[in-house]
């Protein structure tokens, strides 16, 4: 591995290979291609092998893989990564990768289940939910059988909180995750553990304001770069926020080295630092107990 001062947990990750793009809509070259700025090496596909050596020369151990859910199926601009193409990258890398469960909030106690059965019987660390591809802002009430049963299984669920990032020419898709949304799940259930990913961009302040309120509410700084993140949340990472933010990269949105390197050129202080990138998302996911230490 490269020599990076702390081995980072990478919280946030799309697996990219041939068996994923196979499920994912045409538009991801438009989005990743002209609006992310991803180069062609990515945007064409990255098997594993090569997702690890990127990952190894950006000092990143271990990441979280999401068997995503974009909004319901039948929607022509939406897709579900069927959960055994997740599976698979675990079973051949369990030491370097975790699963992430996506839940589809239209599809009820199915969503339940399923989740229930990734987490006992296939030793998925949480759930990952994406709100604007739903049109069902966080607080609305179908997540909450969801939430329910993260209290039950003790694990944490993401959500993309902020705009939503995606265009697809023909299917506008609305930004339903305000921060604020999260305000409200956070009271109904101070035990769940509540993640909003995306940096919370354009309302970083309102993220913020949601994490040091709520013990029960972190944030996740993928999916922009770093040298582009707000002052107000590299302050909260470096002095009164550093237990509550873990790293992120969104890849292949963002990717790993430029990501890293990023934060490095941040100056932040030694020990925020290594909680960014390694330790609070195994106090978060409970990982120690995965034999990370």
């Amino acid at each position: 591995m490269a020599d990076h001062d702390v081995l980072a947990i990478d919280g946030v990750v799309n697996i990219f290979n041939a068996a994923a793009l196979a499920h994912r809509p045409v538009w991801r070259d438009q989005f990743l291609g002209e609006q992310m700025r991803v180069d062609e090496d990515t945007t064409k596909g990255v098997e594993l092998d090569e997702m690890l050596r990127r990952m190894d020369a950006a000092g990143i151990e271990r990441g979280f893989l999401i068997a995503a859910k974009c909004g319901p199926l039948g929607h022509p601009a939406c897709f579900h990564m069927p959960m055994e193409v997740v599976n698979d990258a675990l079973k051949q890398h369990p030491d370097r990768f975790f699963g992430l469960y996506g839940v589809d909030p239209t599809q009820g106690m199915k969503a339940v289940y399923e989740l229930q059965h990734a987490v006992e019987d296939l030793g998925y660390v949480g759930a990952h939910g994406y709100p604007h591809w739903f049109e069902l802002p966080l607080d609305h009430a179908r997540w909450y059988p969801i939430y329910t049963k993260c209290c039950e299984l003790d694990v944490p669920i993401q959500h993309q909180i902020g705009q939503s990032m995606v265009y697809a020419t023909d299917y506008p898709i609305r930004s339903v995750g305000q921060p604020i949304t999260m305000d409200s799940v956070a009271c109904d259930f101070p035990e769940l553990k509540l993640v909003g990913i995306h940096v919370g961009i354009p309302w970083t302040e309102e993220a913020i304001a949601m994490a040091w309120k709520h013990k029960n509410v972190y944030l996740g700084s993928d999916a922009h770069s770093p040298k582009y993140w707000p002052a107000s949340f590299v302050n909260f990472i470096n002095t009164y926020g550093q237990d509550k933010v873990i790293f992120g990269t969104d890849f292949p949105v963002l990717g790993f080295e430029r990501t890293r390197n990023e934060i490095e050129d941040l100056g932040l202080r030694p020990v925020p630092k290594r909680k960014l990138l390694r330790d609070n998302i195994i106090r978060l996911y409970k990982l120690d107990q995965r034999g990370v230490r």
